[in-house]
């Protein structure tokens, strides 16, 4: 039995002037890409200098503005990294460059030494405020706690001496969530007290959660009563940092910004510690599915992907938010059918707003397809068979045929599992269309006769009897009513046509039409669909008249 005994609750914050649920997200945030950092240092393979160069090329093709490049003075390779970006001119000038260090002077004074040649750098200092490392890592008080803080601004400004670039200073209070929101607040002001931000010049204020606590409506507790009570916040970027250790990074990100938050730090797909960063895409399509424009470029989810992979050597879950190969696709009938209506409605309606039944974003918006968006399996219904007849194939069958059809696939998904597209046509093939045994229709010679105003149809029709040609002669007052009874009385069956339909399949001059025939035996009360296809629609119609009577005899 589990001993919950050994955990206590995190704190909330007892904060009921906050204001934030009462607003929206209405602007993407400034995105801060931390992968070449933050996500590589919890790669199992971290990735080697080229690697990481494709990777940058990415996030910079992407449309990130702010990328974290690395802990330059944690290794060589990191060193080597930074200094090829620059020897290379890889980094566009409307792009910045992120570097972190802690607050160590030999370390402050290698992370210098890397950024040398970079026209605008982000030196982002911290050190771990929270009530447990304090305790149990650093053995310090509150002031010296602060102390490091103070100290490490200073080491910043004293090697910007020599630095011949910009710099912005970034400060982060780690482990913020575990830190008395009145402690952090006294650090974050005695650094930029200490840095010297102006409207014109600011800073960066990030505050992480490094692991999360609790409830993202407590950080974004934290964050709004942070933003009200920082000094001079007109000079100050508020950042946010988010981890995902109880699986809800991206509700805790969306929560900040509703309190007030200015600059997101995350990853592609949210690799990163444990259980990873927050999701920066996840986040845009977000917003993007409710109309705001991510300012990123992300309408290839595939090849992003396939770089990220490729480079991390790490695998996307199938059931990723918008990136999972499964995440567009149905298996559920009630599902397929719902998709399938709102689709053809979204067409019929010629509509400018996307609104599709359990599709909150259109797949091909971000480069995915329709074709993966329903699949068939054992749980699947009539409407996913119908969708996919219809999308794939453009056979757009009757309703009254969705579950004849549907129930031949059931059996086939029952034994084997998931059926594909093409497999679906094959049987349907199979079934319907080269359904020509017993009977098989060959041609067929029809004439109009008028009398006394009314039409009177003759059809001579030549077919195959298992395999011997015949010939029989119907009457009526169209080609399929004369059909009809010629086969009545040629066979000594007794059918009804119950309903008709037919559509082009395709377009132009070598167009083909397909016909659906229902049709009753009289004597069994047995009911079937047959399906004929041709060029000459009248054509089409007797195949379907075959391949409906085919399907009842076989029956019997």
């Amino acid at each position: 039995m589990l001993n919950v005994k050994r955990y206590q609750r995190v704190p909330v914050v007892h904060y009921p002037e906050r204001e934030w649920p009462g607003k929206e997200i209405e602007k993407a945030p400034i995105w801060c890409s931390v992968d070449l950092r933050d996500g590589n240092q919890a790669l199992v393979e971290p990735m080697v200098v080229e690697e990481k160069v494709e990777m940058f090329n990415l996030l910079v093709k992407m449309g990130f503005k702010e990328i974290e490049i690395g802990f330059p003075a944690a290794s060589q390779i990191e060193f080597d990294f930074l200094r090829q970006l620059v020897e290379r001119n890889m980094i566009p000038d409307d792009v910045t460059v992120q570097v972190l260090t802690q607050c160590r002077d030999h370390l402050v004074k290698r992370t210098f030494e890397s950024i040398q040649g970079i026209k605008k750098a982000v030196v982002h200092i911290y050190n771990s405020t929270s009530t447990l490392q304090r305790d149990v890592v650093f053995h310090m008080d509150r002031d010296e706690i602060r102390q490091i803080a103070i100290d490490g601004v200073a080491m910043v400004k004293k090697y910007m001496a020599d630095y011949d670039g910009e710099v912005i200073l970034e400060y982060s209070p780690e482990s913020f969530t575990g830190t008395e929101l009145d402690f952090a607040l006294d650090v974050c002001n005695a650094v930029q007290k200490a840095w010297g931000p102006t409207p014109d010049k600011k800073m960066i204020i990030n505050l992480p959660s490094t692991v999360e606590m609790t409830t993202p409506n407590v950080y974004a507790d934290q964050i709004e009563w942070m933003i009200k009570h920082l000094d001079n916040r007109e000079s100050i970027v508020v950042s946010v940092h988010p981890h995902n250790d109880r699986g809800t990074s991206v509700a805790a990100t969306e929560l900040a910004l509703l309190a007030g938050a200015d600059r997101v730090e995350g990853t592609l797909f949210g690799n990163g510690e444990r259980t990873g960063n927050v999701d920066v895409l996840t986040l845009a399509y977000n917003m993007f599915s409710q109309g705001i424009d991510p300012k990123l470029e992300i309408s290839d989810i595939k090849k992003i992907a396939e770089v990220y992979e490729r480079c991390t050597k790490m695998h996307i879950d199938p059931r990723h938010p918008y990136a999972g190969k499964l995440v567009f696709t149905a298996f559920s009938g009630s599902h397929q059918d719902a998709i399938n209506k709102g689709m053809h409605a979204l067409l019929e309606r010629q509509s400018k707003v996307w609104q599709v039944p359990y599709l909150p974003i259109d797949p091909s918006d971000i480069g995915r397809e329709y074709e993966p968006v329903v699949r068939i399996n054992s749980q699947s219904g009539k409407g996913g068979v119908a969708f996919v007849m219809d999308s794939f194939f453009g056979f757009k069958l009757p309703r009254g045929m969705h579950k004849e059809f549907a129930d031949i696939i059931q059996k086939i998904a029952e034994e084997q599992g998931e059926v594909a597209p093409e497999q679906i046509m094959e049987e349907f093939r199979r079934h319907y269309l080269e359904k020509k045994e017993p009977y098989h229709f060959k041609k067929c010679k029809i004439t109009d006769f008028e009398s006394e105003g009314d039409f009177t149809t003759v059809a001579v029709v030549t077919y195959t009897d298992h395999g011997v040609v015949k010939q029989f002669e119907g009457v009526g007052n169209g080609p399929i009513d004369a059909v009809q009874r010629g086969l009545e009385e040629e066979l000594g069956i007794n059918i009804r046509v119950l309903d008709y339909s037919e559509h082009a399949l395709t377009s132009g001059s070598g167009a083909q039409a397909a016909s659906y025939i229902h049709v009753m035996d009289q004597d069994t009360k047995r009911t079937t669909y047959g399906v004929g296809i041709s060029s000459n629609i009248t054509r089409a119609s007797l195949r379907g008249i075959f391949s409906a009577v085919n399907r009842l005899t076989e029956e019997k």
